[in-house]
């Protein structure tokens, strides 16, 4: 489920605790907790509601202060609406991850045995080493046009790349990605 910076925020200080989505199926599970640029956010319900029986009262709690906003930009998506309660739990354990440098002999084969077992099994053949030299080469560059310059789909790259960012190689930024301390590490040792 992606969601902006600015809702993130608000979701971290308990501003909001509901979001609204269209969906052909729910992208999440009640229970699951998922990692965002804030931290971990614990999904506590999801439910298939109709337009009409969204609760006025509880607008402001998925961020917004008029119903007719809210449902406008529902309108702008297909599919089914839903109702997802959620809620901060803590730090994103990637953010520690991705700042530890000090990686022993063991780990770091580990990581590149990892990146070959990601390029292997990869029906578009190998990427990981070209992707995080691009990164590192063209730091904020957006996925749309880090993915031209390396011939990928961008849909396709953007989830590639945040299997590289949950081994604490990349950081996502609010435009584009940048190669994380721990990804400097591990490119020198590609290298």
């Amino acid at each position: 489920m992606l969601l902006k910076l600015k809702v993130l925020k608000k979701i971290r200080s308990g501003d909001i605790s509901i979001v609204y989505r269209k969906w052909k199926r729910p992208s999440v599970k009640k229970g699951s907790v998922i990692n965002s640029a804030v931290g971990q956010l614990k999904i506590l319900k999801v439910e298939q509601i109709e337009e009409e029986r969204i609760n006025r009262n509880e607008i402001n709690k998925a961020g917004y202060s008029d119903w007719k906003d809210l449902v406008n930009d529902l309108r702008k998506y297909d599919g089914q609406i839903f109702k997802v309660t959620l809620r901060y739990v803590g730090e994103d354990p990637r953010i520690s991850l991705r700042e530890k440098i000090d990686i022993s002999d063991t780990e770091m084969k580990n990581i590149l045995s990892k990146l070959d077992r990601l390029d292997r099994y990869s029906k578009q053949g190998s990427w990981t080493n070209e992707t995080l030299k691009s990164i590192d080469t063209y730091p904020e560059l957006r996925a749309a046009d880090l993915a031209k310059k390396l011939g990928r789909d961008k849909d396709w790259l953007k989830i590639q790349i945040r299997k590289l960012k949950n081994m604490g190689l990349t950081i996502s930024l609010e435009k584009g990605y940048k190669i994380s301390p721990r990804g400097s590490a591990v490119l020198n040792a590609i290298k």
